[in-house]
């Protein structure tokens, strides 16, 4: 007997419960990406059988797990297709990062867990730990997103948190043009800290600490109104 069709919509509530952000637009991303091939009903309507749904739980889930780009998925799915086992779920070790005391701090799995030691990585270690591509990097330097520290060739945990957040967003059809709107936004934001903070600059160590609790306070309302404005 053949397996049931199901809607986009009713996809869509089956995953919610593994995968609680995902959205129609994400599916539809990931077949226009050529992942996914749903059938079309005459009436022009995805249907989803049993087997697109394990393979878009399959592409979820090594998405959130292992942090794979797509293009990774895309060669995990030819095997797949071509009947072969799924490659392996271990990923390569990820080499050593240099922190700012020489000491090493070992990166983990994907760069999305970036330790908490003042960061000092070369642009290879970058591109490494972040996952991103070469391609990618260029244009986020080009747009000034991502630098090196000043004076140096070294990157710090800024940029690689940058680099990370970029390749992730990849996901969802956003680029460094939509990263530049976000920079545009921290400007703002960093120009009324510096506002704050100006009385306490002749005080000797205030304005460190001053400056770090403004910021704080300040990513709080941004993060609490963001939130706001999306449930809506």
């Amino acid at each position: 007997m053949p397996s049931p069709m199901r809607s986009i919509g009713q996809v869509l509530a089956v995953l919610k419960a593994e995968f609680p952000d995902i959205s129609i637009s994400k599916i539809r991303f990931l077949e226009s990406e050529g992942l996914l091939s749903p059938e079309r009903a005459p009436s022009g309507y995805r249907r989803y059988a049993s087997g697109d749904i394990e393979r878009l739980t399959y592409i979820l889930r090594v998405q959130r797990d292992q942090y794979l780009p797509l293009k990774v998925i895309r060669e995990h799915l030819e095997v797949m297709d071509a009947g072969g086992e799924p490659p392996s779920s271990e990923q390569p070790p990820v080499p050593p990062v240099a922190t700012t005391d020489d000491e090493v701090v070992p990166a983990a799995r994907g760069g999305e867990r970036i330790p908490k030691r003042p960061l000092r990585m070369s642009r290879r270690e970058l591109l490494t730990v972040s996952g991103l591509s070469e391609g990618v990097l260029v244009e986020l330097e080009r747009q000034q997103l991502v630098f090196p520290r000043r004076g140096t060739n070294w990157y710090g945990r800024e940029a690689l948190t940058i680099c990370v957040v970029a390749r992730k967003l990849q996901a969802y059809g956003m680029d460094s043009r939509h990263l530049r709107v976000v920079k545009q936004s921290a400007e703002r934001e960093a120009g009324l800290v510096e506002q704050a903070i100006a009385p306490y600059l002749r005080r000797r160590g205030a304005a460190s600490e001053a400056a770090a609790e403004v910021t704080t306070l300040v990513l709080h309302a941004h993060a609490a109104m963001m939130h706001t404005m999306i449930e809506r």
